[in-house]
């Protein structure tokens, strides 16, 4: 095995993005395994592992994605978590990202019927062949396993990169947990943090890569006794 270099993990992490149309192909089921297996070897808290992942294909993803459909159009939201971006910096990156995900689309803030297709879209899974639901137990109040799931998905977006595929995490998913367990048979003690749809993405979509950003390093990161690392903007 080559020794790893920070160029190599530079080049694969500024790699990643989120696409938002996907090809119908399957992956090798090879592929899938390898990314799964890449995913596990995330660290946890205490080891405790705590992620349940469902991978939702073929005829099942379909009807998965039928009754998510159905319970938006009935307005029946069944989340195990909230989303609240407060009323600051984070609701204003939020609406930003909004404009330009909607922008690029050509979708006009009074088009009401045109942001619901964006929303069904999402429920479309993109048309993603494949998605991976992320469970998990409640321990304690929920926050240290969930930051656990994420250094699992991020494994696994990483992974799916180095393969030449792509995967875009869904909140939305996580907004509709009751739906998905009923559908995939999953237990009332786990808990939908969020979803994954992956595959091949469609380069001749306009929502390829829509390229959203990040804010500078100074917007997040506070130094203590560690000079020069942000000298250079």
């Amino acid at each position: 095995m080559p020794t790893p270099t920070a160029s190599f993990f530079t080049d694969l992490a500024r790699a990643r993005y989120s696409p938002r149309q996907f090809l119908p192909t399957p992956l090798p089921a090879s592929d899938i395994r390898g990314v799964l297996e890449d995913a596990q070897t995330a660290p946890s808290n205490s080891n405790t592992q705590p992620w349940t992942v469902h991978i939702v294909s073929g005829a099942a993803r379909d009807a998965l994605s039928k009754e998510l459909l159905k319970a938006y159009e009935e307005d029946r939201p069944s989340p195990d978590f909230t989303v609240d971006y407060g009323q600051g910096i984070h609701l204003e990156r939020s609406s930003r990202h909004g404009a330009k995900l909607y922008g690029t689309r050509g979708i006009a803030r009074a088009d009401h019927e045109g942001r619901k297709e964006v929303i069904r879209e999402n429920l479309r899974f993109y048309d993603a062949p494949h998605v991976a639901l992320l469970f998990m137990p409640m321990l304690g109040d929920g926050v240290r396993t969930a930051g656990d799931i994420g250094m699992y998905a991020q494994n696994f977006l990483l992974s799916l990169t180095a393969r030449g595929y792509r995967g875009i995490p869904q909140t939305i998913l996580g907004m509709y947990a009751g739906t998905v367990r009923e559908s995939l048979g999953v237990p009332e003690d786990l808990k939908l943090l969020f979803g994954i749809s992956f595959g091949a993405d469609d380069r001749t979509s306009p929502m390829h890569n829509i390229g959203m950003g990040r804010v500078p390093l100074h917007e997040s990161v506070v130094l203590h006794d560690t000079p020069g690392v942000l000298d250079q903007q």
